[in-house]
């Protein structure tokens, strides 16, 4: 504890300890535990904004020249995974906070007379593909520290909604702690530093260092991992096309994509960044990038990206030792005060430090987009009310046969 004493006031983080002689041995242990573990390197973290290259063009394989091979394509990815080279990744660590509901956001009724929820219709379209290829595949379950053990609970109690349970694997989303707006780190409790989970683009490194994942890629079979958001209810992953795609195209990585339904559409566009595969966000978007039309008159950056990745695990082992960029968010923290008290700020209070998957992909050699029709594939269920919402899901699910 001296030297954590000692290296917490010289990086003026001293304020830390102010409990620290109200705490039982247990506790105790535990804060040093954390303390010693922590990543203090967001301390160094500021606004500078990344340098970005030259953009152009990246077409995608289109739905019409999908439909050509499909036969084929499917085929393909069919044959890889019942050789056991595919993997699923469920990013599940978030909570349905936004959608009025204190559950994982994976755990939220979507449903209007009867239950629905958000893991039931994810779990029902991949067991679509389980039905097809006559064989279950792993399906990884990314997990936040402040919803793992709910996340468990409620998939054991509704019997994984019919998913082998021998195939499913959880895993914790490694944490970075929160700054406040002096470059202050805070507690989330007298012994907690608080924390936020690392970004969606966290999610390889926290599932490297799973024991789970090393004993079944030390079997030799995993090639492909697709990972996939747990906001999009009609996500269709492990997609035997999309994956049949991917191997005949030997590229990199894929990425499903959909036309932008507006120039000012909130999602990220997939390009070319000096010659690589990039993704530029909507708010990063320029008005020229964002209005730019092709001589047929359609946007010139026109496809959105969905958050439906393949990787393949030796490409993502290659970068595994590059740092991906850190981005900073203004968020809402809850904290306690020099009173021990717990606070609940009403608006933004501090910074969080989020890696992003964009960037994941930013670091292959090249990348397939492939086109879905987002009238069947995309549902996203961010907000309660308005765009891309329960409401306008339920809306898309209704249309594509789900009974609500």
């Amino acid at each position: 504890m001296n030297d954590i004493k000692t290296h917490l006031t010289a990086l003026g983080q001293g304020h830390l300890l102010r409990f620290i002689d109200e705490l039982d041995e247990e506790q105790r242990k535990s804060f040093e535990k954390e303390l010693c573990s922590l990543d203090y390197s967001v301390l160094d973290i500021t606004d500078n904004e990344q340098q970005r290259g030259r953009f152009d063009y990246l077409p995608a394989m289109t739905i019409e020249q999908i439909n050509e091979k499909r036969a084929e394509l499917t085929q393909i990815g069919l044959d890889a995974i019942r050789q056991g080279k595919v993997g699923a990744v469920l990013l599940a660590g978030g909570m349905g906070s936004r959608l009025g509901a204190d559950v994982p956001k994976g755990a939220f009724d979507i449903g209007v007379t009867r239950h629905l929820y958000i893991f039931e219709c994810l779990i029902n379209n991949l067991l679509d593909v389980v039905r097809q290829a006559g064989e279950f595949l792993p399906l990884f379950i990314m997990t936040s520290r402040h919803n793992d053990e709910q996340t468990r609970e409620f998939l054991k109690s509704h019997d994984y909604f019919g998913y082998d349970s021998e195939h499913i694997h959880f895993f914790v989303q490694e944490q970075l702690p929160a700054v406040d707006t002096n470059g202050k780190l805070m507690l989330s409790a007298k012994d907690k530093v608080a924390c936020a989970p690392n970004g969606n683009g966290g999610w390889y490194i926290s599932m490297r260092r799973s024991g789970i994942f090393r004993r079944i890629k030390n079997s030799g079979k995993l090639e492909i991992l697709n990972v996939f958001a747990v906001d999009n209810v009609l996500q269709r992953m492990a997609d035997p096309c999309f994956i049949g795609a991917l191997i005949s195209s030997g590229k990199a990585c894929g990425a499903k994509v959909v036309k932008k339904a507006a120039p000012d559409e909130n999602v990220g566009v997939i390009c070319l960044e000096d010659g690589r595969p990039s993704i530029v966000e909507y708010y990063e978007l320029t008005d020229e990038m964002r209005t730019r039309r092709a001589e047929d008159g359609s946007l010139y950056y026109k496809y959105g990206v969905i958050l439906n990745y393949l990787f393949r695990i030796d490409e993502l082992d290659k970068a595994f030792g590059i740092s991906l960029p850190v981005h900073r968010a203004f968020k809402q923290v809850s904290y306690i005060d020099e009173n021990g008290l717990l606070v609940r700020p009403p608006k933004p209070n501090a910074y969080k430090f989020e890696t992003l998957v964009l960037d994941l992909v930013r670091l292959q050699s090249s990348c397939l987009p492939f086109e879905v029709e987002r009238e069947k594939e995309f549902a996203p269920v961010k907000n309660k009310t308005g765009i891309d919402s329960v409401e306008s899901a339920r809306e898309l699910l209704r249309a594509n046969g789900v009974e609500l």
